[in-house]
């Protein structure tokens, strides 16, 4: 796999938390930073799709009018509370 340098300036506690981890699990901090990298990029992903699904959604009209949800929230803490909003 072909590979590139970036370089990038890390805050001294995240540096040495790295610094450690990598220790723990035997492995190279490169490793502990390519596998953080991975992850935070692939949640990102996973962000902006459900985003554009969700505007997909409102574009479509399905959605729950703020004052059922504020409702709904506020009975959460009643003996019975109300049932979830629906579309």
């Amino acid at each position: 796999m072909e590979t590139r340098v970036l370089t990038a300036h890390i805050p001294m506690p995240l540096a040495e938390k790295v610094g450690e981890l990598a220790l723990r699990l035997d492995r190279s901090k490169t490793w502990v930073v390519k596998q953080a990298l991975s992850a935070w990029l692939a949640q990102e992903e996973d962000r902006y799709n459900l985003t554009l699904e969700a505007l997909a959604e409102v574009d479509k009209g399905a959605i729950i009018d703020h004052a059922s949800v504020q409702d709904w929230a506020a009975s959460l803490d009643k003996e019975i509370p109300l049932p979830i909003p629906e579309r």
